[in-house]
């Protein structure tokens, strides 16, 4: 019963791996797209209404097209490892019932190989499918920071623009106006550049 117990919690473990999902990184620079002059409430083209303008880095992500896309395939290829985890379970509960029913005919030692053999093909199991998720999750790491160095001539452009002296994460600071946040104009000019960003994928890149 001790063996049993060991058994089910080693197989249970393989469905805790939650689904979190490749973008390859390019160099390729955007080109210059016209944009509407800078109109922040409050200030001129090229007059700051502060020395920083402020910006979210999760929304900006999240709310591009280029960030819907990554999530929409992320999310995809996290229903699928999902999926499989649940059949891994299965089959490895119907293996160890299996074996279990065979206990009473089989020799101490050689059912105690057999035993030994399937805890190791459980953990293997395991393994194989956490590192799965990390896979994903790191695909969702590599996309977001392609993103971001796609997107900083954009930001380069608001800042020039506003006459700023800099863009700051809107979390990191303690007080600041409204109309200072940037964001959803850095999003539209950015999806303006950008799209969802699926064309970067084919970009040729420097060897």
């Amino acid at each position: 019963m001790a063996w049993t117990g060991r058994l089910i919690l080693a197989v249970a473990m393989v469905l805790v791996i939650n689904h979190g999902s490749a973008i390859a990184q390019s160099d390729e620079t955007q080109s210059a797209v016209p944009f509407e002059p800078l109109r922040i409430p409050g200030g001129q083209l090229g007059t700051p209404l502060s020395g920083v303008l402020t910006i979210q880095p999760e929304r900006l992500f999240a709310e591009s097209a280029f960030g819907k896309r990554i999530t929409q395939e992320l999310e995809a290829e996290g229903a699928v490892l999902t999926a499989e985890n649940r059949r891994v379970e299965a089959e490895l509960r119907a293996e160890e019932l299996e074996l279990t029913e065979r206990r009473s005919s089989m020799e101490p030692e050689a059912f105690r190989a057999l035993a030994d053999a399937f805890d190791e093909k459980v953990q293997e199991t395991r393994r194989t499918q956490v590192q799965k998720l990390r896979e994903i999750n790191q695909m969702r790491e590599n996309a977001r920071r392609e993103f971001f160095a796609a997107s900083l001539p954009v930001l380069q452009g608001i800042l020039l623009d506003s006459g700023a002296g800099a863009i700051l994460d809107h979390a990191s600071v303690f007080l600041s106006a409204e109309s200072a946040d940037v964001t959803e104009l850095a999003i539209s000019r950015i999806d303006a550049v950008l799209g969802d960003g699926a064309s970067l994928e084919d970009a040729p890149t420097d060897q």
